[in-house]
């Protein structure tokens, strides 16, 4: 493989945004705003409302300024610069939730400092993603993205059961850290920040900066950069619609794979008779079936492409949960949630690739920027179609149903795309 030394020190800021990604934002700082921060918030609305609002508006902001902050990094050469100054906006709002204590005159400090981070991170994504061309090759470029992603997982586990077992379990974790004012919860915050910030700092002093010249974009002001996206994108509508297509297509498969990991935990415990902690340890094995799942399918994307890596992975994951759909109990959620992630992992690297591969060098910042544009515009598919048929269904097992209409969609979408498409920068 080459450029190993550059692709572990990319790969090493999948492992650390995990301490974002999976502490702050899925399992333990926003739970902790919900049922700690804002429990007794007086008012006609819950604190769960007002994070699903403010969550909403967050998502609004990043389709609105991540293709131009993409094309921005491109034609300035500054690709690297930008990756550094949003991880660090990220890393300074999540060590600022230290200061977030457990009372409900806190939960604004507290939204406010979840959401300006999570625009911060989806936009840091944007170059991080464009910068997987300079540290492959259109020969390995698959393998590449699988072992990010894998990373990606493993960091959130090995950081998750460090602040799990130090710091929460039981009565403040192993250290015995006081629960009073959510103390434990403000240090796992400090730890996460420093665990990203760390991990984040080899990417940036081993990859080279993107040349100012290398990007076909021409370096202007902010407004005028909005008014390229335009004209790109009627470019792009006329002369090179595969992208469409394929934005629109990974927009909505994307969201279905997200969706699996977002109501999987409430589909074990409410529909195949899973307990808490059985959740846990099921969410740790999961993540190491995906990651596996990743680092397996990168090398077929090499070798076939990552629309077959994709197309087959969603087929796969319709026909296991078609068969989950009508089963009972524990082990067949064990044996059948397992083999959805088997899949989720294969997929969401190689769509990755895909847009990679499509991309005109120079150009891969705007098109990751469209890239996380679109995937926010539909991240209410999976929610809504999942809340439909639990509630036509009278049950949360029929939810599954919804999950898979996504999914099924999205493939069918993804076999719209032409598949006589080549690396462009080959």
């Amino acid at each position: 493989m080459s450029k190993r030394r550059q692709v572990i020190a990319w790969s090493l800021w999948d492992w650390g945004s995990a301490a974002f990604n999976a502490v702050i934002i899925t399992f333990v700082f926003s739970v902790y705003l919900v049922d700690g921060v804002g429990e007794d918030l007086d008012g006609p609305f819950s604190a769960s409302t007002w994070l699903a609002w403010a969550t909403a508006a967050g998502a609004f902001v990043i389709a609105v300024l991540a293709p131009v902050t993409g094309r921005q990094a491109d034609a300035g050469g500054r690709r690297k610069r930008a990756l550094a100054l949003l991880t660090a906006g990220v890393v300074t709002m999540t060590a600022l939730m230290f200061f977030v204590r457990e009372e409900p005159s806190y939960l604004w400090l507290g939204l406010v400092l979840l959401i300006v981070g999570e625009i911060l991170f989806e936009l840091s994504q944007v170059p991080y993603f464009a910068m997987l061309r300079q540290v492959s090759t259109p020969e390995n470029v698959g393998r590449v993205s699988a072992i990010g992603w894998a990373f990606g997982y493993l960091g959130g586990i090995v950081l998750l059961l460090i602040c799990f077992f130090g710091l929460i379990s039981g009565d403040g974790g192993l250290l015995g850290i006081s629960t009073d004012d959510g103390l434990n919860i403000r240090l796992v915050a400090l730890l996460s920040a420093l665990w990203f910030g760390v991990f984040a700092l080899p990417v940036l002093l081993t990859v080279p900066e993107l040349p100012a010249e290398a990007s076909p974009a021409p370096k202007t002001g902010f407004i005028a950069a909005y008014c390229g996206v335009i004209a790109d994108l009627r470019r792009m509508w006329s002369d090179d619609r595969t992208v469409v297509k394929y934005l629109i297509a990974s927009a909505v498969f994307r969201d279905g794979l997200a969706g699996v990991f977002a109501f999987g935990a409430i589909l074990a415990v409410s529909a195949y008779g899973f307990d808490e902690e059985t959740v846990i340890v099921f969410g740790i094995v999961a993540n190491v079936v995906s990651a596996l799942g990743a680092v397996v399918a990168g090398r077929i994307d090499d070798r076939h492409g990552p629309r077959v890596v994709i197309a087959v992975s969603l087929a796969s994951m319709l026909a296991v949960g078609l068969i989950l759909l009508f089963l009972d109990g524990p082990a067949m959620f064990w044996i059948f949630g397992l083999a959805l992630c088997l899949f989720v992992g294969p997929a969401q690297s190689a769509a990755r690739t895909y847009m990679v591969r499509l991309t005109r060098p120079g150009m891969e910042g705007q098109n990751f920027g469209f890239y996380a544009m679109t995937g926010r515009a539909a991240s209410f598919l999976s929610p809504a179609l999942f809340g439909l048929f639990v509630y036509l269904g009278g049950a949360d097992r029929w939810g599954i149903a919804g999950l898979m209409i996504v999914l099924g969609s999205g493939l069918a979408l993804l076999l719209w795309v032409p598949s006589d498409v080549h690396d462009r920068a080959a």
